[in-house]
């Protein structure tokens, strides 16, 4: 009988800065370490370990030991601006030559032969302004030779997974969609206290991410506060884009718009369960975590009906043409006034959101990994 082959989770997520991509590798993690613990035997008799660089930071080292049991083994050369990347492509397939190698994180190492690999979307393909040179060309010429070299890939949405096929990155016999879990919200202890720190009221704002790439079109909601029905609701935008980012992109900012910057996970869940609305733009998405989190935390969505956002936020959401500032601001602006409609919404979004949990994408992960021989 043969060596079983053990199973081995890319751990660079644990070395990236808090996106939404290497939340999704970590939520997958602690999940598939929750399935162990009550089903030791669901792998089959295969061992499970994470892979993770040398120069895991201590801010993430704290993290490692929420993974729920699975080992987390740190190695490999390489450091500089470009470690991670290097060290997924260079020291990783050495690392992990004897398993099944599973990555978690849109990349993989494409010299290993024995893989299966998480790509969250197109978006290189489909909105290449919203990255640079160097990144778009990288992921271009990396993506369709994971496609091929991978025994599975798995995707967040049916849409991703037809934008997949439709640029050449796997067929469509070889994608497995799994749909992201939300759920991680409700561990959160809200900080309730932090929307009145930003001299905001219950109720009197919108949140949404602070991002200026093209296709995340937050000029939409720029534009729906500079109208008069809006005057006195404010625009909350969190994340790592400032005022000045969004002036130099050419963009006009009026002064009802607050920028959080970055936040707690504790400031995020106070901020949303205080807000009328989380507002989502986005001209495409491969999946819309940020307003299906909100929805789960009793917030009304407002989305672009583009990309996966239909597909994930059903009729739970309402929504607006990405292209249109007036029906942004009318759909607001009911929110704020009509409080039975509100509650509806808010009801709504939370039995849609209750379905999208990290137990049953991990579950569907093991399945997909017990397959692989």
């Amino acid at each position: 009988m043969g060596r079983v082959r053990p199973v081995i989770l890319n751990g660079k997520f644990l070395t990236m800065s808090a996106t939404g991509v290497s939340r999704v590798a970590e939520e997958l993690t602690r999940a598939i370490g929750d399935i162990l613990a009550n089903e030791p035997d669901i792998l089959r008799g295969r061992e499970i370990r994470v892979l993770a660089p040398d120069e895991a930071d201590a801010a993430r080292r704290e993290g490692v030991q929420a993974l729920n049991g699975i080992p987390v083994y740190r190695g490999g050369w390489f450091s500089g601006k470009f470690r991670n990347l290097i060290w997924e492509q260079c020291s990783l397939p050495f690392m992990a030559r004897r398993g099944l190698l599973v990555n978690l994180c849109n990349s993989g190492p494409i010299w290993h032969s024995h893989s299966i690999s998480l790509i969250h979307d197109a978006q290189v393909y489909l909105t290449p302004q919203s990255y640079g040179r160097g990144f778009r060309q990288w992921y271009r010429f990396m993506l369709p030779i994971l496609g091929r070299r991978s025994a599975r890939i798995l995707t967040v949405s049916q849409y991703s997974k037809t934008q997949l096929v439709a640029h050449g990155v796997a067929s469509a016999d070889k994608i497995t969609v799994i749909h992201n879990g939300c759920d991680q919200v409700l561990r959160m202890a809200p900080d309730t206290d932090f929307p009145q720190r930003l001299g905001l009221t219950t109720g009197g704002y919108v949140v949404a991410l602070a991002n200026t790439q093209a296709h995340k079109n937050i000029q939409v909601l720029l534009r729906a506060f500079m109208r008069p029905e809006l005057q006195d609701m404010t625009l909350v935008l969190f994340g790592a884009d400032g005022r000045q980012d969004f002036e130099n992109k050419g963009l006009e900012v009026p002064d009802n718009v607050v920028f959080a910057g970055r936040v707690s996970d504790p400031e995020l869940a106070g901020l949303i369960q205080g807000a009328c609305a989380m507002a989502c733009p986005s001209l495409t998405e491969g999946f819309g975590l940020p307003p299906l989190e909100a929805m789960r935390l009793g917030c009304p969505a407002i989305i672009a009906p583009c990309g996966a956002l239909p597909e994930v936020c059903g009729e739970a959401a309402l929504w607006a043409d990405p292209h249109a500032p007036a029906q942004w601001a009318a759909h607001i602006r009911r929110l704020r006034d009509d409080q039975p409609f509100s509650l509806e919404m808010r009801s709504r979004g939370v039995v849609q959101a209750s379905d999208f949990t990290w137990a049953r994408a991990a579950r569907r992960l093991l399945d997909v990994v017990v397959s692989v021989p």
